[in-house]
């Protein structure tokens, strides 16, 4: 006897041996118990993950001496020729292969008879997605009221493909990918039934080469159990199957966080002289980082990371002192740089260009502890005489002796501020404000001492002037627009500028803040539209010819009113 394969030796004959689909086997198993099988089933799926296997069973379920019964005996000439897969009444069809509208019509015309000697007569058909549009046409009518003792079970892994025609008649069951925890178990438990010795690690890779397919798995397993003449190494496996050892990646995550390029460059020359794929590498280091990101976070870590606890201790271990917001970054370069390494006809080169760019990342700070940095700093700042000290005399200095970038021949000075009255050596110097006070100078003295401590407000105090100035009264007129005014009139605002003046002066001052007057500000707009409209009215083209053809000069422009027209 020909030698029979794992997934075919090991194939689950009842619905509890299933694995990873009790969503669909629950259904299934409350239908036939309750009578209320559809006359038509739909599998849909990644391959590898049952549908064709769950077909089987329920089949055997169906037509069971015993049933129908949600646990077929298996030891029935129904059951027995439906697992050996001669089954009279039991017909499994390639949709590939037939997807003719002749072989639909020759199914649709053998459909009348009644099955030999089972309840059912069951058409499984696979890859159904594969049959014409004039197959699935033909198939309608006989699919939407097929006899009594017809039951039609499909089982694709492109449902998109089929007819909305065709799946609006179906039952439909969506199976999902096997979990990698699973795969390994069922693995594990194959091996000590066969007596094959492998390393749990090692069938942790084979399983997540499989990418959720228990068929994909049980075939490399089978691979590595005809390469063995005893036990498999973990280097066995990993050089069989072309993989890169999990290792690698650690390192190379380790590297990228400890910013050693050496460390990547000698990493990523070892891995290419194995001949192993840059692009898969590249795409499985993506996913690595995306796990590294959600381990720090602890999302759902189980649920989101398909991956044996023990590597995500590790990751644990390998992200316990690098923030989420330095993680994000690098996973987010990864990604965006993934097109570039794909498409790339020097896929090493490419690679080492992205870990060059990921090197010139500077961690990032979470922005609610840069906020909390610079209200320290700031804080600090404005506590600290010795520095608002030195910033209002270097900027009274500056303003004092600096003059204008374009003075050439006639120099403007401003006048001096008064002098100070002092009492006995070593009293504190008192500004006595007078009527004569330069109000510019001391304006720009209060805006310097301000952008000290708090520049966003000096920006807005630049916009303003000090209008007038009494022995203990401040009067501050707002220039600019009504954002100044708004973020001027802000209680915090208004408390630093209170401060700061008093101890300009050296005394408790009050301060009033008004808006620039409308009709000064209506007066400069009319202005500037009357000279606008005037430099329009010149420069016409109409104008110009006029004064070409009667050799002439404008006197004046006189601008007409709404009610002078």
């Amino acid at each position: 006897m020909s030698y029979l394969v794992l997934a075919r030796k090991y194939r689950p004959q009842i619905f509890e041996r299933v694995i990873d689909q009790d969503h669909v086997t629950r259904t299934l198993t409350n239908a036939i118990a309750s009578d209320r099988v559809a006359h038509a089933i739909l599998f849909t799926g990644p391959r590898g993950t049952g549908k064709t296997t769950v077909a089987r069973i329920l089949a055997k379920a169906l037509n069971c001496a015993d049933g129908p019964t949600a646990v077929p005996c298996n030891t029935c000439r129904s059951c027995t020729e439906i697992t050996s897969g001669n089954a009279v009444d039991v017909f499994e069809i390639d949709g590939a292969s037939n997807n003719s509208v002749d072989q639909v019509r020759d199914l649709r015309d053998n459909v009348r008879y009644m099955p030999a000697h089972s309840l059912h007569k069951i058409y499984i058909i696979d890859e159904v997605h594969m049959l014409s549009t004039p197959a699935f046409n033909a198939l309608l009518k006989t699919l939407e009221e097929p006899p009594g003792h017809v039951i039609f079970i499909f089982a694709t892994t492109e449902p998109h493909k089929i007819p909305i025609t065709i799946l609006s008649r179906c039952q439909r069951h969506d199976f999902k990918r096997i979990k990698l925890e699973s795969i390994t178990q069922y693995m594990q438990s194959l091996c000590s039934k066969e007596g094959f010795e492998i390393s749990s690690e090692s069938l942790a890779v084979m399983a997540r080469e499989a990418e959720g397919s228990m068929r994909d798995a049980l075939s490399l397993l089978d691979q590595v159990m005809t390469c063995s003449e005893d036990a498999a190494t973990d280097e066995l496996v990993m050089d069989l199957l072309g993989v890169i050892d999990r290792q690698v990646f650690f390192d190379l995550s380790a590297a990228v966080i400890g910013g050693e390029i050496p460390e990547i460059l000698e990493i990523i020359d070892s891995v290419y002289d194995r001949g192993h794929d840059m692009k898969r590498l590249y795409s499985t280091l993506v996913e690595h980082f995306r796990n590294l990101l959600i381990v720090k976070l602890g999302m759902k870590v189980s649920q989101l990371v398909d991956l044996p606890a023990n590597e995500i201790q590790r990751m644990q271990q390998q992200v316990k002192d690098v923030s989420a917001a330095y993680l994000n970054q690098i996973f987010d370069l990864l990604f965006k740089q993934e097109p570039t390494v794909k498409f790339s006809m020097q896929s090493k080169l490419a690679l080492e260009v992205v870990f060059f760019k990921l090197l010139q990342l500077k961690p990032a700070l979470p922005i609610e502890e840069l906020i909390d940095k610079l209200d320290r700093l700031r804080s600090d700042i404005a506590h600290s005489p010795v520095t608002a000290d030195k910033g209002r005399n270097e900027s009274a200095a500056r303003i004092q002796t600096e003059k204008p970038a374009a003075e050439s021949t006639t120099t403007i000075q401003r006048p001096a501020m008064p002098a100070l009255r002092t009492g006995s050596e070593g009293d504190r110097t008192t500004a006595v404000p007078t009527a004569e006070m330069d109000l510019d100078a001391a304006w720009h003295n209060i805006q310097a001492t301000i952008s000290v401590t708090n520049p966003s407000l000096a920006a807005n105090l630049s916009k303003c002037r000090l209008k007038q100035l009494d022995a203990n009264r401040l009067q501050i007129e707002v220039i600019g627009n009504g954002f100044n005014l708004s973020m001027i009139q802000r209680p915090k605002h208004l408390d630093i500028i209170k401060r700061v003046c008093s101890d300009h002066f050296s005394k408790e001052m009050h301060i009033t803040i008004a808006g620039k007057s409308e009709p000064e500000l209506d007066n400069r707009k009319k202005k500037n539209n009357d000279n606008r409209l005037k430099n329009e009215a010149l420069n016409h083209p109409l104008v110009a010819e006029a004064l070409d053809i009667f050799d002439g000069k404008v006197v004046g422009v006189k601008i007409l009113k709404e009610d002078d027209s």
